[in-house]
């Protein structure tokens, strides 16, 4: 598998299928791509680059120069799935396009990465994750009733749309592999990873009644209460979601509402969205009363979903993250200790590991250009003198 992309959304894609055994070959310009150098440091290294390159073989080539397109094309003549998000004149220059390469190795997988997809009257406009949770109606969707729409703290549509990449590379390879179909392009946008999100919001707005438009309402939803975030007495928050009839008559009797007349209004689902603002201030009332660790005992007496909100801290301290290991620390050669979410889903008999972060600059020049091209030393270090790779 080759990963021609750059900086964070499009590489997180091959880096996956690393975690769960694909051979990857990350290539870069001679001179490195600009993940190296943006982003979180540490100690002189990317932060980023270690995790979105890793697991990954690193080898530089110039795609710039004829010579360096003909090293390439004949590694792509060998490899099964190839990742990329430039743009088509690029492509085109470099004789990379899906076309190109496809009469090279009709077996190909090729998955191209976008903002706005392949067609389209957007196709050609550059984007972002960012971008894509904007475009996509999520941030519409995002912050508090009156206040502005917000974004995420995190890249989440960078990360969003790898999975996505993930999904359709391994589709196509079981359709090139299963059933003989041979090879195709993957169009994965970024924008409609986000649709995905909001596919629930869009179903069920009928564009053509007078009804409000689906709006952002903080941590509540409209179809259900108590869903929210909640302050404890001693400064911990806490989620709970527990919208059913049944476990709203269970919250009723811990938080102390439970006559007549609060089940006549919070009994029934009807009435109760009808009383939301006073049954999610009841609630509120009674956790920040309580400390969160009671909190949370609290609700799961009542068998009520509850959980704590962790920050990044909480998430390294947290048992039952570490006993599933759902974190990885290992040693980066420049960095020192770091961690890396571990991958997921966990597989039974083939999980899925991180080996390596990171690789410097060239670092499997030889080994690839060896195994797969056959160059040796003296002809890869006359390349190299002549800035090819």
């Amino acid at each position: 598998m080759i990963d021609l992309s750059t900086f964070l959304a499009a590489p997180q894609v091959s880096a996956m299928l690393a975690d769960f055994g694909a051979d990857v070959i990350k290539v870069e310009p001679p001179k490195g791509e600009a993940l190296r150098s943006i982003g979180a440091q540490r100690n002189g290294g990317s932060l980023m680059w270690a995790l979105a390159s890793r697991n990954k073989r690193a080898i530089t080539c110039n795609l710039d120069v004829e010579e360096g397109r003909a090293l390439f094309h004949r590694l792509v003549e060998q490899c099964d799935v190839l990742v990329e998000n430039f743009p088509e004149e690029m492509l085109a220059a470099w004789g990379c396009r899906y076309e190109d390469l496809r009469a090279r190795n009709p077996n190909l997988v090729m998955v191209s990465v976008s903002c706005y997809g392949q067609s389209g009257p957007l196709a050609d406009r550059p984007g972002a994750g960012t971008l894509a949770e904007a475009f996509g109606g999520l941030t519409h969707m995002t912050g508090m009733a009156e206040g502005p729409p917000m974004l995420p703290s995190v890249p989440l549509g960078d990360t969003l749309v790898a999975y996505s990449g993930v999904i359709g590379a391994l589709v196509a390879s079981w359709h090139a592999r299963v059933n003989g179909g041979g090879g195709q392009h993957v169009d994965v946008s970024m924008y409609e990873p986000v649709l995905t999100i909001l596919q629930s919001t869009i179903v069920a707005f009928d564009p053509a009644s007078e009804e409000v438009p689906p709006h952002r309402s903080g941590s509540r939803i409209t179809t259900g209460v108590p869903r929210n975030i909640y302050g404890c007495a001693d400064g911990q928050w806490i989620v709970v979601s527990g919208t059913t009839d049944r476990q709203v008559a269970r919250i009723l009797g811990l938080i102390g509402h439970d006559t007549d007349e609060d089940r006549a209004k919070f009994a029934k689902s009807a009435n109760r969205l009808r009383n939301a603002d006073e049954l999610d201030g009841y609630v509120a009332e009674w956790v920040s009363r309580t400390p969160g660790r009671d909190a949370i005992a609290g609700f799961e007496s009542c068998r009520v979903p509850v959980a704590p909100v962790h920050d990044v801290p909480g998430l390294l301290a947290d048992p039952h993250i570490a006993a599933r290991h759902s974190l990885t620390t290992l040693a980066d050669p420049v960095m020192g200790d770091i961690t890396l979410v571990s991958p997921s889903p966990k597989l039974g008999a083939t999980p899925g590991t991180i080996r390596f972060s990171g690789p410097a600059l060239g670092a499997h020049n030889e080994e690839v250009y060896g195994e797969l091209l056959g160059l040796d030393a003296v002809a890869l270090a006359d390349l190299v003198s002549r800035g090819v790779v």
